[in-house]
């Protein structure tokens, strides 16, 4: 829903919600890509409750039609700091494994996205929606962003500004064999997920030799493991197809 219909929603009933649903996908051409669009919700949940962050894309609303992923950004969303901003531009995928494979693709992914044309198309994206103009945020921070993300603006300028947050949830056997959260868990996850979070980022440095000012962007590597990837994407498939049969 765009940031006008989130509103509307207080008080009043899920006719909305239903009508979002049919903008959801309950099959996916390439299995690997299957349950894309949960780790999409999952990343805009986190942006807004763990970063307060404002959503100024939601992807899923503006995608060209119900069977095609997201174009561009997974998520955009904007940080208000006081007088500054910062602009999230999010990528989020679902996988059965964390393997060097896997990471290969969301390097390839994330790389392609920083672009000048890329970046410059995003830029459009967000100036051109009215939903900029719906953020509880002040008319000169609103403005600011706006001249920053202007057409004729150099990309370089705004890097120091651009964070990426790469969420990755992913079935994990560890997860699926742990019945409580232990310390022992814990402490294996967490080097499990250090161990793979140094190799995706080694992979992402060795192809960014082309990305000027590579360094002044920040990127934030969010792993997270799941007992069963099939029985969260046939649950959510059947939660979405519930609501797609109540219109």
């Amino acid at each position: 829903m765009s940031e006008r219909e989130r509103a509307a929603l207080v008080d009043q009933n899920h006719s909305s919600l239903i009508a979002a649903a049919q903008n959801l996908r309950l099959t996916d051409k390439d299995e690997i890509g299957q349950g894309s669009e949960i780790a999409e919700v999952f990343l805009y949940g986190l942006m807004r409750h763990h970063f307060g962050a404002l959503p100024v894309v939601p992807k899923i609303f503006y995608k060209q039609n119900v069977q095609d992923n997201a174009k561009g950004a997974d998520s955009v969303h904007i940080v208000a700091d006081g007088e500054d901003f910062t602009l999230w531009f999010g990528e989020a995928k679902f996988y059965n494994s964390i393997a060097d494979a896997r990471l290969d693709a969301v390097v390839t992914s994330v790389i392609n996205s920083l672009s000048t044309d890329k970046l410059k198309k995003e830029n459009a994206i967000i100036t051109s929606v009215s939903d900029l103009d719906d953020l509880p945020i002040a008319t000169e921070l609103r403005t600011k962003i706006k001249a920053a993300l202007d057409n004729r603006e150099s990309i370089d300028n705004l890097k120091p500004k651009i964070h990426i947050p790469i969420l990755i949830l992913h079935e994990c056997a560890t997860t699926s064999g742990t019945k409580d959260l232990t310390d022992a868990y814990k402490a294996e996850i967490i080097a499990f997920h250090k161990e793979r979070a140094e190799a995706y980022y080694l992979k992402q440095i060795a192809k960014s030799g082309g990305i000027h000012k590579y360094s002044d962007i920040t990127f934030h590597i969010i792993l997270f493991p799941v007992p069963s990837k099939t029985k969260i994407v046939d649950a959510f498939v059947q939660v979405v197809a519930f609501y797609k049969g109540q219109l």
